[in-house]
């Protein structure tokens, strides 16, 4: 797939150090997250076993999104990610825009990550709410200090932690599975089909978070051969990794799936009772870490970007470059995750307001990024297709998101104000530039003239 009248930035820029393992950790992370941890429960308790339905259909829809980007970040591999792509089809206002909306929107959801499996583990051993906001602290600290070295350090780590968490879900499957039953797949549609599409609902976040190794995308090697076939293998592992967890999790829980506050300790208290609480809570660990070690070397990479592009202060440009740290736009990200994450604490951990923030900030970037990959990619190629599909089903996902988009059309006006402004410091510099010209001009005359009269 070529461009239409743009030079593919794969061409131009130096390669990082991400190999395929490394990559497709990152973007396993990044979508598998901590939706494990009780998305299979709560798909289970709103459409019965039909939630395997659900989970088949979300990973069928979720293809051609994960694959747009995957195609956009192989021909633009750039600290920018979404804003790169828009900035080269749009313009630099759409760029700032959707740039805004990751940077300061999508990671609201920094604390929810690490409330959630703070949570879960507290839940896990009966900690109070106090011991519950310092575990999640905590979790916070490892992806901070692995992005302080840069993809070189964090990559690695996150390979380790994806590793981890797929022994770990693979063993919670092997060790439940006996103890499932078929007859906890009758009746298969309880709910109907408007359960199923409840589940569906659910699983669209599940499957969310394919944007966010695009703005790692310059740290691989390779980008046109690795970033397809890391997405590839991490939709397998993704898609395999939940539909494997819904199955059992009806077999083993059936009708009761949902009913506690830890479902997969519930999962593995039939047949592990002695090392449950263990496996689950360092499930509940690695998740979190995983997924908060990718975005925080996501956000930091594109915070430098928007300030090498002027969208930010330009102090925060440093690290931008393939191979660069971004230590200081890493430095705003756990300034903004913190902020975020007191509040959060104030909201009593109410998650469900920073959630939609999260949602709608992150739907917004998927609609500018569908768009401006129609705009990219090479009509009527597979990645095209692609493209056109996504912007059909993240059109579904605005009008899901309805009236919380308020908050991303807040930083979208945030985003017109900064071009209103570079304009008028534009036509004022170019006023005073011409003048200087005028000026210099002038002199020049009057002083061509002083010497022809002394000559004369």
């Amino acid at each position: 797939m070529s461009l239409k009248g743009l030079e593919p930035i794969a061409e131009l820029a130096p390669h990082g150090s991400v190999g395929l393992l490394q990559g497709a950790s990152l973007y396993i992370a990044s979508v598998l997250g901590t939706g494990i941890l009780v998305l299979p429960a709560l798909a289970a308790t709103v459409a019965g076993p039909a939630s395997i339905l659900a989970v088949v259909a979300v990973l069928v829809v979720s293809i051609p999104l994960a694959g747009t980007f995957g195609a956009l970040a192989a021909r633009h591999p750039d600290a920018g990610g979404v804003a790169t792509f828009a900035r080269l089809a749009l313009g630099p206002t759409a760029a700032r825009m959707a740039g805004y909306w990751f940077y300061f929107g999508v990671c609201v959801g920094a604390p929810v990550v690490s409330v959630l499996g703070a949570s879960y583990i507290g839940a896990i051993f009966g900690a109070p709410r106090w011991v519950v906001v310092l575990i999640a602290i905590a979790i916070f600290v490892p992806p901070i200090l692995a992005n302080t070295f840069g993809v070189r350090v964090s990559g690695p780590v996150q390979l380790l932690l994806t590793a981890a968490l797929v022994v770990v879900v693979i063993g919670v499957v092997a060790v439940s599975a006996p103890a499932g039953s078929a007859s906890n797949f009758t009746p298969f549609l309880p709910h109907g089909w408007l359960g199923v599409g409840a589940a569906i609902s659910l699983f669209v976040w599940a499957f969310a978070g394919w944007e966010a190794v695009t703005h790692l995308a310059s740290e691989f090697r390779d980008p046109r051969r690795t970033i397809p076939r890391a997405t590839a293998i991490a939709i397998a592992a993704v898609g395999i990794s939940y539909l494997a967890l819904q199955i059992t999790t009806i077999a083993v829980l059936g009708s009761t799936a949902g009913s506690g506050p830890v479902p997969l300790l519930d999962l593995v208290a039939t047949t592990a009772p002695g090392i449950g609480p263990a496996a689950v809570a360092i499930i509940a660990g690695v998740v979190s870490v995983g997924v908060l070690n990718t975005y925080f070397g996501a956000f930091a990479k594109l915070g430098a970007s928007l300030g090498r592009d002027g969208d930010l202060p330009r102090w925060m440009a440093s690290g931008a470059h393939t191979g660069g740290v971004p230590r200081r736009s890493l430095a705003v990200v756990a300034l903004l995750a913190g902020v975020y994450f007191v509040a959060l604490v104030l909201a009593n951990l109410d998650l469900a307001a920073f959630i939609l923030i999260h949602t709608s900030c992150m739907v917004a970037v998927y609609a500018l990024g569908m768009v401006a990959a129609v705009r990219l990619l090479e009509r009527f190629s597979i990645g095209w297709w692609m493209a056109v599909t996504s912007c059909v089903l993240v059109a579904g996902l605005l009008v899901l998101a309805g009236i919380h988009l308020l908050v991303p059309a807040g930083l979208a006006i945030a985003a017109v104000i900064v071009t209103l402004v570079k304009r008028i410091r534009a036509s004022a510099h170019g006023r005073i530039g011409a003048a200087v010209s005028v000026q210099s001009a002038m002199g020049g005359d009057s002083r061509e003239t002083l010497a022809s009269d002394s000559v004369e």
